[in-house]
C-alpha cells in the first residue's frame, strides 16, 4: 500500500512536461535546485503483505559497509505512452509488491543489546519521490565525448551521501522517478550498502521491473549463509555511527568511457599473446608459471585485459607518483560462486571482498599490457575459497569498517560489474533502458564502476572518477584513447 506523507500534489501530465512548472505551487518552484530537477510529490510505500522473515543479522561482508554511502544507481528510459499520474501509480503499486518479495529493503537497522546489528524486516516502508525537470532533456545528461554533468545527475537521487549506518533511523531504500522535458524518464534507486551489494541491488531492480510488467518475481535467497555463524561485532558507543573514510569535497572529474566489443577483443588478444623473448618474456613466464598459483596459467579474460589497460594508463596519468611508490588495483569480487560449497547466486546481502594487486610505478612503466594483465589474472585466479575464508577470519579477529578511498593517491578501486543485468530484465513495460548513471555516492580519486554496454554485444562502459589534472592527462594518452569510442546509440 502507498501512504501519502506530503501535501505536495501529484502532477498528471503527458510525456511532454513543458507546462508542469506553471501547475506547481509557488513554494515548490522557489525550492527548485539549480539543476532544474524539482520534487513534486513524495509517498511512503509499504509492502503489500506482511513480512514473515524477522531479523537478518549483518554478515562479515555487510558490517564493513556501514561507513559507506548508500548505493545510488539508476536508468534512463524512453518516454512512456501513458500519463504521468498513471505511470507513477503503476510504479508505486508494483514497488509495494516488490517490497513484499524483498522485505529486507522495507525494514530498518537495529542494534541489539549484545551489539549485533540486524536488519529488522518490520515493513517500516520506503520513500518514493516523483520529480520533474521540464527544462532538461536526455541530451543534457548523455553528452558524447564529455564529462558526466554531475551537477545534474546528483539531483536524480534522494538521500544524497547518506552513510549506511543511518539505516538505524532512515529508510533502507528510497526511490525517485524523474520526468524530463522531452518525456524521457529516469528511475533511481538508493539502497543501504550494508544491506545489499551490487548483485543484490540489480536483482531487486529486476524484481521490481518484472512485477511492473506483469511477470512473477524471481525468488531471492534470504538465508544468512555467508559466514552467518560469525559472532564478531562492530561497536559504536552512544549510537554515533561512522563517517565515510574519504574526502567527499575533493575536486573530481567524472567520465564514462565506452569500449567496443572489437576494442576489448583486441586488448584480450594482446594480453594472451605469449612474448617471444627478452625481459617481457621472463617477467611473463614467472607470473604464468608461479608454483604457488598454478591457476594463473588460465586464459586472461576480456575484463582483466581492459582493467590492465586502465591500470597502466591511469598510473601514467598520475604524474606526481614517485617511481618507487606502490600502485594498487582493487577489484570487488563476488564470492558467491567462489566459496566451496558455493552459496546461491541469488543470496541477498553483501557477499563481496576486495582482491588486491600491487606493483610499483617503475614496474608498471616497464610492463606492457600482457604483464599487467597477467598480474591481475594471477591475483583473481588465486582468490578462491581459501582466500575468502582467510580474509573473513582476519576481519573477525579485528573488525572494522572498510577503508574506502585513496589516501596515497595511487589506488584504483573497480566496483560494480559489466555482468550485472542493468539493461537485461529492466524493462518496466514501455521499453528497454537507454543508459545507466550513478549519483555522488562513494566517489573519490580512482573510483571506477563497470557497466555492460547497452548493445549487449560484449562492449563495456567504465565510469571513471579522477582529479581534474589526472583526467586531463588520461584524455591525452593516445595508447589508452585508441580503444575508447562513442556508443552507437549516442551518435
Amino acid at each position: 500500500m502507498a501512504q501519502m506523507i506530503s501535501t505536495m500534489p501529484m502532477v498528471d501530465a503527458a510525456p511532454a512536461v513543458s507546462a508542469i512548472m506553471s501547475k506547481l505551487p509557488q513554494a515548490a518552484c522557489l525550492d527548485a535546485p539549480a539543476s532544474g530537477i524539482t520534487v513534486v510529490s513524495r509517498q511512503h510505500v509499504r509492502p503489500d503483505a506482511a513480512s514473515a522473515i524477522g531479523d537478518l543479522t549483518l554478515s562479515v561482508s555487510d558490517l564493513p559497509m556501514l561507513s559507506c554511502h548508500y548505493i545510488q544507481k539508476g536508468l534512463f528510459f524512453p518516454a512512456p505512452d501513458l500519463p504521468m499520474a498513471s505511470l507513477v501509480s503503476l510504479l508505486v503499486s508494483s514497488l509495494s509488491r516488490a517490497l513484499a518479495a524483498v522485505p529486507a529493503l522495507a525494514g530498518r537497522l537495529v542494534t541489539l543489546p549484545d551489539d549485533r546489528i540486524v536488519i529488522r524486516c518490520n515493513d517500516a516502508g520506503v520513500d518514493f519521490l516523483h520529480a520533474v525537470a521540464p527544462g532538461l532533456s536526455l541530451d543534457d545528461f548523455l553528452v558524447p565525448d564529455a564529462d558526466v554533468p554531475t551537477k545534474l545527475t546528483k539531483d536524480l537521487f534522494p538521500m544524497d551521501r547518506t552513510v549506511s549506518y543511518e539505516g538505524h533511523r532512515r529508510p533502507l531504500t528510497s526511490f525517485q522517478v524523474t520526468v524530463l522535458g522531452d518525456g524521457a524518464v529516469f528511475i533511481g534507486i538508493v539502497a543501504n550498502h550494508a544491506v545489499v551489494d551490487g548483485t543484490s541491488f540489480w536483482h531487486f531492480f529486476n524484481t521490481w521491473a518484472a512485477i511492473c510488467r506483469g511477470e512473477a518475481p524471481r525468488l531471492l535467497d534470504f538465508r544468512r549463509n555467508f559466514f552467518g555463524e560469525s559472532t564478531a561485532v562492530l561497536r559504536f558507543p552512544g549510537g554515533v555511527g561512522p563517517a565515510v573514510t574519504f574526502d567527499v569535497d575533493a575536486p573530481l572529474r567524472e567520465r564514462v568511457f565506452h569500449f567496443s566489443a572489437d576494442a576489448i577483443r583486441e586488448m584480450k588478444a594482446i594480453a594472451n599473446r605469449r612474448p617471444s623473448g627478452g625481459h617481457d618474456a621472463e617477467v611473463y613466464g614467472k607470473m604464468a608459471h608461479d608454483p604457488k598459483n598454478p591457476e594463473a596459467r588460465r586464459e586472461i579474460s576480456s575484463f582483466q585485459s581492459l582493467c590492465a589497460q586502465i591500470w597502466l594508463a591511469v598510473t601514467r596519468a598520475r604524474k606526481r607518483l614517485a617511481p618507487d611508490a606502490t600502485t594498487t588495483f582493487r577489484m570487488a569480487v563476488n564470492c558467491r560462486h567462489r566459496l566451496r560449497p558455493a552459496i546461491s547466486p541469488t543470496y541477498f546481502g553483501n557477499a563481496i571482498q576486495s582482491a588486491v594487486t600491487t606493483a610499483t610505478v617503475s614496474e608498471l612503466a616497464r610492463y606492457d599490457l600482457r604483464c599487467a594483465a597477467g598480474k591481475l589474472n594471477a591475483s583473481l585466479a588465486a582468490y578462491g575459497d581459501g582466500a575468502i575464508r582467510r580474509a573473513a577470519a582476519a576481519w573477525q579477529a579485528k573488525p572494522g569498517c572498510f577503508p574506502l578511498g585513496n589516501p596515497d593517491g595511487s589506488v584504483i578501486t573497480m566496483g560494480s560489474s559489466n555482468r550485472f543485468p542493468m539493461y537485461e530484465g529492466n524493462d518496466f513495460g514501455w521499453g528497454r533502458p537507454l543508459a545507466v548513471r550513478s549519483g555522488r555516492a562513494n566517489k573519490f580519486d580512482g573510483k571506477m564502476s563497470a557497466f555492460p554496454g547497452r548493445a549487449g554485444d560484449g562492449s563495456v562502459d567504465i565510469e571513471v572518477c579522477l582529479p581534474p589534472e589526472t583526467m586531463a592527462a588520461l584524455l591525452r594518452d593516445a595508447e589508452f584513447m585508441q580503444y575508447v569510442s562513442c556508443p552507437s546509440h549516442l551518435l
